[in-house]
């Protein structure tokens, strides 16, 4: 009978926020796979768990993780775990999960924070509906062609960015998707934790006198249901005198272009009136 794989979730920031049935697995299994092994093992420590690691992160070979899978298949059990939070979310523990499957390995998850929830629970934004974005690219053209791709997203949109990125990325979100609100959260249950909430302009006012700190979670609301600025009094009446031009009664083109933009017809045709003494 082939091992389980657990999938772990890691305090984001503050070492107790561990949960009880995570310390009782990472106590039970035969061995933790690790994006970092010395910071799993500060928190194993804290803990007094002791028990073997392997590292598996970004920059592991195939290889690594097929030696994981052969383990598992064996009959070992293991968990994996990131250095904060959940793993598989922008994380490789995604690919050891995918390879669990296609070996009719059982996988099960031990549920933790998250500091994608976590900031989207603070940000002051909608909650409703929320995408996901991870890290935008370093390449320039992809991470173009992201910004591209979600600027019309009217849900609520969540970005891991790090503080030498910030700003930069900060520049090339206020360019494809405008002046939009944006609540910046770093160092999350940490003891510097801060949850800037303002706009996108504001954020790049902010930062043009402050240094970037610590790692960011950037909630930004989604499109807004129309982009197009509302109507002005000036723009209306403007509608009303083009209509009269065309040969329209002015009652009647009052009548219209106060349907249409919500003012009052009265109002309109008491502007326009004055405009003839």
């Amino acid at each position: 009978m082939p091992g389980t794989l657990y999938v772990l979730g890691t305090p984001i920031g503050n070492i107790s926020d561990i949960t009880l049935r995570a310390l009782d697995i990472l106590g039970e299994v035969d061995f933790i796979a690790a994006e970092d092994t010395r910071v799993t093992l500060k928190l194993l420590n804290r803990y007094d768990i002791k028990k073997p690691l392997v590292s598996y992160h970004d920059h592991s070979s195939r290889s690594c993780a097929e030696t994981i899978i052969n383990r598992l298949a064996g009959g070992e059990t293991a968990a994996v775990v990131t250095d904060a939070g959940m793993p598989c979310i922008s994380d490789p523990g995604e690919d050891l999960v995918k390879l669990c499957y296609e070996n009719d390995i059982p996988v099960r998850v031990i549920p933790g924070p998250s500091a994608v929830v976590s900031a989207l629970a603070v940000s002051g934004l909608s909650t409703s509906r929320f995408s996901f974005e991870g890290f935008l690219s370093v390449t320039r053209k992809q991470r173009i062609e992201h910004l591209e791709e979600v600027k019309d997203n009217k849900n609520t949109m969540i970005f891991y960015e790090a503080p030498h990125k910030l700003v930069s990325t900060l520049e090339d979100m206020h360019e494809y998707f405008g002046d939009r609100r944006i609540s910046l959260c770093r160092e999350l249950t940490k003891v510097y934790e801060e949850v800037i909430r303002t706009t996108l302009s504001g954020a790049l006012e902010y930062y043009s006198e402050k240094s970037p700190k610590g790692e960011y979670v950037l909630v930004i609301e989604g499109k807004p249901e129309s982009d197009e600025p509302e109507c002005t009094i000036e723009l209306a009446l403007e509608m009303v005198r083009r209509l009269v031009d065309e040969g329209e009664k002015t009652i009647s083109a009052c009548k219209k272009v106060a349907k249409e933009t919500g003012y009052k017809k009265s109002e309109l045709y008491q502007m326009i009136n004055s405009e003839k003494e």
